[in-house]
Order: structure tokens, then C-alpha cells, then sequence
């Protein structure tokens, strides 16, 4: 990577949908002189029913993408990516620093009082290696109750956040852990930060609810700092967002999850390469 504009050049950050908003939205906080290009792959969304090899391919051409855009760093903003991809990606590009995403289940289990702690997520990331290595190293001693919550993801992807049927997909999920007596919910999923409110109308306040993405944020921040890639200045950083599904339907969740107006371009696949449509 050169030295001349190495500073300059953008983050890249990437989705199967809208979900990787959450984590954007605390990148955009932590780095505000940053610029930040964001992929939603909506044309594969869900990723969390598809097969390892097809989110591994998925994320292999978003990367190439990404790299033609000459990005610095890397967050795939997406735990089901995370989980299938992430390893892979480090050992192709070992001089890109990559973020990946992980339930949050250290701080979750360091804090819970009662032993019993949720986790929110896809049946893939529940069945990577990444999140059984974080529940071997960091919860002997807690019991974690899963839920996958299905057709969340498809619901908030549609906007719908405080709609009954994503309260009741939240009931459904979180009822029979609060009769087990959980106190701590860990998002392990990017999508599910945003009903967030609607969870915690569920839980009430003595469950904490643990939103991972400012800690990926955070760790963003210590890369881009080891690797002498932070932009100097003060703020304006602009953000690019594409996506390939519907640009305008993209654009009026952006409106709806970030308050933010903006423009969507739309890119297409082409025998596994991302290119602009």
C-alpha cells in the first residue's frame, strides 16, 4: 500500500442487506474525517440461510470490489460473513486489515449476575467456529440460550421495525428466556441493533441488551491507528453507499434507519464479480 494518499483512501464496509447501518452509523460517530463506502449485497439477503460456500464467494467478490475501490480497511459488517469468511479473507489479503463481527458473549458473561445469557442470531453464525471458539474461551460457567429469530432479518430489511409481527418473532424469542432468567441479550446479529427499543420494551430494564458495534468500531479505530491509515482533519467525511438490489428501495431504508439523505448506486453481479449497473 503506498504512502502518498494511503491516508486518504476510504473504509470499506460491507453487508448482506441494511444491518451493517448499525455498524456504519458507529463508525461514522468514532471517525467522523473518515470517508466510508458501503456495500449492501440485497440481491443475496439473507445471508444467514445460505450455504458456506455461497457467502464465502459472496464476500470474496465484495472484497475484489472493494479493493478496486483501493480501501485501507475492511469491516465486514455482517456476523454470518464473519463466521464463514473472515478467516479465509485475512489469509488472502494478509496485508488489508480486516474487522469482523462476534456475538458479543465475553461482555455479556463477564456481566451477567444470573448465569443466563441470550444471543440473538442466524443459524449460521450459531454454527461457525468463531462464535463456539468465543463461547469455549470467554462463558465456562454460563448458560447461553440461542434463537434465531426467524424472518427477522427479511422484516427489518423491509422496514419494518416496529411492526407487530417483528414483536412477535421478539416475543417468541425472548419470552422463554426471561422465564429462565436471563439479565443479559447479546446482538449477534448486525440487523437486530435496530429494534433494539422494541427489545427493550420486551426484556424491561433489568436485561441488558448488548449492541456490538461500537466495540467493532472501536477496534476499527485501533487498526486504522496501528497501521498509520487514520485521515487527518476534523470531520466531513463523506459516505457512499451501494447496493445490489434496489437502489431506490435501499435509499428509503437509509431515510428511515439514519435519518440521512443521500444517494444509493446499484451494482449487479457478473459471473461473481460486483460491477456497477
Amino acid at each position: 500500500m503506498d504512502r502518498v494518499n494511503k491516508h486518504h483512501r476510504p473504509i470499506g464496509i460491507f453487508d448482506s442487506g441494511v444491518g451493517g447501518l448499525s455498524v456504519l452509523r458507529e463508525a461514522r460517530g468514532q471517525f467522523p474525517a473518515e470517508d466510508l463506502l458501503y456495500i449492501a449485497d440485497q440481491a443475496h439477503v439473507p445471508y444467514g440461510i445460505r450455504t458456506r460456500e455461497e457467502v464465502l464467494g459472496f464476500s470474496e467478490g465484495i472484497v475484489r470490489y472493494l479493493l478496486k475501490k483501493k480501501v485501507k480497511l475492511i469491516i465486514i459488517a455482517c456476523n454470518t460473513a464473519s463466521a464463514v469468511a473472515l478467516d479465509t479473507l485475512r489469509k488472502t489479503y494478509p496485508a488489508l486489515p480486516f474487522v469482523g463481527m462476534e456475538p458479543a458473549v465475553k461482555p455479556a458473561a463477564e456481566e451477567t449476575s444470573t448465569g443466563i445469557v441470550g444471543v440473538l442470531a442466524t443459524p449460521a453464525t450459531f454454527q461457525g467456529a468463531l462464535y463456539a471458539s468465543t463461547v469455549e474461551r470467554f462463558a465456562k460457567g454460563v448458560k447461553i440460550l440461542p434463537d434465531t429469530c426467524p424472518g427477522l432479518v427479511e422484516l427489518i430489511e423491509e422496514g419494518k421495525i416496529n411492526h407487530p409481527e417483528t414483536r412477535e418473532i421478539l416475543k417468541r424469542a425472548l419470552h422463554p428466556m426471561l422465564d429462565k432468567g436471563v439479565d443479559e441479550v447479546v446482538m449477534g446479529c448486525t440487523h437486530y441493533p435496530f429494534v433494539i427499543p422494541l427489545i427493550r420494551e420486551i426484556v424491561g430494564n433489568e436485561v441488558e441488551v448488548i449492541d456490538p458495534a461500537p466495540a467493532v468500531a472501536r477496534q476499527a479505530g485501533r487498526l486504522l491507528e496501528e497501521y498509520d491509515l487514520l485521515t487527518n482533519g476534523e470531520g466531513n467525511g463523506k459516505t457512499e453507499f451501494l447496493t445490489s438490489g434496489d437502489p431506490a428501495e435501499f435509499l428509503q431504508i437509509i431515510r428511515q434507519l439514519l435519518n440521512k439523505e443521500t444517494r444509493v448506486e446499484g451494482l449487479k453481479w457478473v459471473g461473481g464479480e460486483l460491477q456497477e449497473s
